[in-house]
């Protein structure tokens, strides 16, 4: 895998005691009024450098960036953030529930080489899906503002022997955490600082050969890549340990029984000829559609229900009816994307995009133009959309006209088909809970 080494992490409180008013979720998951909640808490929260301007995802005003640089700098001064001379890696443990079950998830915080994507010999960097411009643009003037990456990409390593998680729960059990941060969603983050040597070496050498898939933060990894290369035009030639060459993952085993990966719905709108009735109409050739009777609430119960490979729930917000959906074609893009594996072709997530949208919804129900959407990541979140409101997934007034429901993709998937140097559509996973930020900054200077 690429090299993977300490780094002198920017930190609050000196990486010291409890942080919980001055760490943040990531910033593509907060909206304005969750930004205000943080920021009444304590007005140093890591979100008013880390989103300096909503709604996230897309280029804002250049003195938004400015402004997020200024506050990095002031709290380095005054120590309300501060950088320490010897580097370290951080065990770093997150407590939860999900589904009524109490999980536990451990990582490691490191920095990695910055390289391409892609598979290479001895282990690469494997993306899984789609970006998008503006949320690259948006990173990319926060990075050369701030000179520095505010938050941890995700990333995962197959760690098949289990070597890896071993040593990092070895950590985690044999001392209090250094640092602990509880956030609105209940879940404990707790970190470890590890400067020992030799307990980084061994953990330099469970990872040899390791792929690192990125499960969260393809746009920040490419934005590190965009930025090493600004560096590089910028400054001329740098050398092999300059800052901008490692970028701060947080790495976690697929063999950690701690991990948990949820769904990603779709809330769709913007239709010009939609209605439940025309997109029932518009998708019998492709799809079995049954109705369900007694409402939404048990929709992911009846899509389990149907034993089906693939099956879909709908949700029509005007007039509150649900269904459920099977393909009437194992393999429906087949014939328009053969060229692809057949674990891509057969996606659930794939299948709403190339299927539901691009076949059925833009050309029969929006006259060829693109549709609106967002991704939610409960029904509940679902149902809050629909009624207008604007959540952390996205949503506004107006944009929700129906909603498709989606089983959450398997990791299986996720390793065959970045291992096969393919993408998968974006918003294909959802790993559950997220990174927090302000546990640690990597400064690229």
């Amino acid at each position: 895998m690429p090299r993977v080494f300490a780094f002198n992490a920017i930190q609050y409180r000196s990486g010291r005691g409890e942080v919980s008013d001055l760490v943040a979720p990531p910033y593509d998951v907060i909206g304005q009024a969750d930004k205000a909640s943080l920021l009444a808490r304590d007005e140093r929260n890591i979100v008013g450098i880390d989103l300096p301007h909503t709604p996230p995802k897309e280029l804002g005003p250049a003195e938004a960036y400015a402004g997020a640089a200024e506050k990095l700098g002031a709290y380095l001064r005054d120590g309300t953030m501060s950088r320490p001379d010897t580097p370290a890696m951080f065990v770093y443990r997150q407590t939860f529930e999900y589904l009524g079950t109490r999980h536990e998830r451990t990582g490691m915080a490191c920095t990695l080489e910055t390289v391409p994507f892609g598979p290479r010999e001895g282990g690469g960097v494997l993306a899984h899906e789609q970006t998008f411009s503006g949320p690259k643009e948006d990173r990319l003037a926060l990075m050369k503002a701030t000179r520095a990456q505010l938050s941890p990409i995700f990333g995962l390593l197959a760690d098949e022997n289990g070597s890896a998680t071993e040593l990092l729960r070895k950590v985690a059990s044999s001392r209090p955490a250094d640092m602990s941060a509880t956030l609105a969603d209940r879940v404990l983050h707790e970190v470890w600082t590890v400067q020992d040597a030799e307990a980084i070496k061994a953990y330099q050498d469970a990872l040899a050969g390791e792929d690192v898939f990125v499960a969260d933060g393809h746009h920040r990894y490419n934005t590190a890549i965009d930025y090493l290369h600004h560096v590089e035009e910028t400054a001329g030639p740098i050398g092999p340990r300059h800052a901008a060459r490692r970028t701060m993952f947080v790495l976690i085993g697929m063999s950690d029984p701690g991990l948990v990966i949820g769904p990603t719905h779709r809330v769709l709108g913007g239709m010009s000829g939609y209605s439940v009735d025309a997109f029932l109409s518009a998708a019998s050739e492709a799809l079995d559609i049954v109705q369900i009777e007694w409402g939404c609430s048990g929709i992911e119960s009846e899509m389990e229900a149907t034993g089906a490979a693939n099956v879909f729930g709908l949700i029509d917000f005007a007039s509150g009816r649900c269904f459920v959906a099977t393909l009437r074609d194992a393999d429906p893009l087949a014939d328009t994307f053969g060229d692809k594996p057949k674990a891509w072709r057969t996606l659930d997530v794939a299948l709403i995009q190339h299927l539901i949208v691009e076949q059925i919804c833009q050309p029969k129900l929006n006259a060829g133009r693109p549709v609106k959407w967002v991704f939610p990541h409960s029904v509940e979140e679902v149902m809050k959309i629909g009624t207008g409101a604007e959540t952390g997934s996205g949503g506004s007034a107006g944009l929700a006209q129906m909603a498709v429901i989606v089983r959450p993709t398997p990791l299986h998937a996720v390793k065959e088909i970045s291992r096969a140097n393919e993408l998968m559509p974006q918003k294909s996973t959802y790993f559950y809970p997220k990174l927090a930020t302000g546990l640690f900054v990597n400064p690229l200077e």
